[in-house]
C-alpha cells in the first residue's frame, strides 16, 4: 500500500506541475492589455509602463513562471490587482464557503442517490426503477438556474421556509450560514443525483449477475447479507470516482448556482478575475482548483485500492 500511495503522489505533483505550467501560457495569452484593462482607456504610457514593472509584465515568459510557481509553492500567492490586496487570504476565505456549500452537497446527495441506485438496481426493470429514472432525468434534464429559481420561487416567496438570498457575511460561522446554504446545495444535489444514482443502479445490477452471488444465494447466504457484504462493497467502485469528481466540481464549479443564488464562492471569484483581468488572482484560483480536484482523485484512488487489493497489490 505505501509503494502505491508513493507513486499517486509522484502523478500527482508531476499533474499540479504540467496544470501550472498550462495555467501560466494561458493567462498569458487572454486578449487585451491587462495594464491597460485595470488602469483605463485614459492611462498614460508612463502608468502603464509603471504598472507592468510593478507587477513583473515586462520580464520574459520563463522567469515569470519560475517567479510564479515558487512564490504559489511558498504561499505567496501575490498581491491581486482588482482587490489591491493579498491573494491568499480572499481565496482562503472563498474556498471556505465553497467547502461548507460542497459538504452539504455531498451529505444529502450522495446517501440519497446511492440509496435510490441500490433501490433502482435491485427492482430491474420494475416499478421502482422506472419510476427513479424517470424522476431522476427529468430532473438532471433542467438548467441549474432553472432549478434554483423554481426553488426560490416555492420555498422562500411561497412558503417563505428559506431565505433566496445566500449571500454570507464574511466571518459567519456555518451555523449562521446553513439556512442560506440550503437552496443553493439542494439545486447543486439535483444536478448530481441522476448520475449517482444511475451509476450506482448499473453497478447494483452487473454484481447481482454474477456466479459469486448466486452461489452465496444457494449456499443459504441470506441475501441481505450478499446484497450489503458483497455487492455494494464491488458496486460502488466506479461511484467512488464519480462523487470524487463531484467534489471538485463542487468547489469551483457551481459558477451558475452561485450567481443564482449570489453566493460568494470560489466560482464567483474565478469569473470575477476573469472579467477583471486579474492574473496573480485567476492564476491562484485555478490552482486551487486543480489541486482540489487532484487531491480529491487521490482520496478516491486511495478508496478505491482499500475496497479493492488488486489495484494497489498490481
Amino acid at each position: 500500500m505505501a509503494r502505491y500511495l508513493l507513486r499517486r503522489l509522484g502523478f500527482l505533483v508531476l499533474t499540479l506541475l504540467v496544470t501550472s505550467l498550462v495555467i501560466f501560457i494561458v493567462t498569458q495569452f487572454l486578449p487585451g492589455d491587462v495594464a491597460r484593462v485595470v488602469l483605463g482607456r485614459e492611462a498614460g504610457e508612463a502608468a502603464l509602463e509603471a504598472f507592468r514593472e510593478k507587477y513583473g509584465l515586462n520580464d520574459p515568459l520563463p522567469i515569470q513562471y519560475g517567479r510564479w510557481l515558487a512564490n504559489f509553492v511558498r504561499g505567496d500567492w501575490g498581491e491581486s490587482i482588482a482587490f489591491r490586496s493579498e491573494i491568499r487570504p480572499v481565496i482562503m476565505q472563498r474556498l471556505r464557503n465553497s467547502l461548507m456549500l460542497a459538504g452539504i452537497t455531498l451529505l444529502i446527495s450522495v446517501p440519497l442517490a446511492v440509496l435510490l441506485g441500490v433501490i433502482a438496481g435491485l427492482n430491474e426493470n420494475k416499478l421502482p426503477d422506472n419510476a427513479i429514472n424517470i424522476l431522476s432525468l427529468s430532473v438532471v434534464g433542467l438548467p441549474e438556474f432553472v432549478t434554483g429559481l423554481l426553488l426560490i420561487e416555492l420555498f422562500s416567496r411561497r412558503y417563505r421556509l428559506l431565505p433566496p438570498n445566500s449571500s454570507i457575511e464574511l466571518d459567519a460561522s456555518f451555523r449562521e450560514a446553513l439556512p442560506m446554504l440550503v437552496l443553493p446545495a439542494v439545486t447543486a444535489t439535483l444536478v448530481l443525483l441522476a448520475y449517482i444514482a444511475r451509476l450506482t443502479r448499473a453497478g447494483v445490477v452487473e454484481e447481482l449477475k454474477k456466479a459469486y452471488v448466486r452461489t452465496a444465494i444457494l449456499k443459504g447466504v441470506p441475501r441481505r447479507q450478499v446484497i450489503v457484504r458483497h455487492v455494494l462493497r464491488n458496486a460502488l467502485l466506479p461511484t467512488i470516482t464519480v462523487i470524487a469528481i463531484s467534489f471538485g466540481w463542487l468547489i469551483s464549479g457551481l459558477i451558475v448556482i452561485e450567481n443564482v443564488f449570489n453566493y460568494p464562492g470560489l466560482g464567483r471569484l474565478l469569473v470575477f478575475a476573469i472579467d477583471r483581468r486579474d492574473l496573480p488572482l485567476m492564476q491562484a484560483v485555478t490552482m486551487v482548483t486543480v489541486l482540489g480536484f487532484a487531491l480529491a482523485n487521490l482520496t478516491a484512488d486511495l478508496l478505491y485500492a482499500y475496497l479493492n487489493p488488486r489495484i494497489r497489490l498490481g
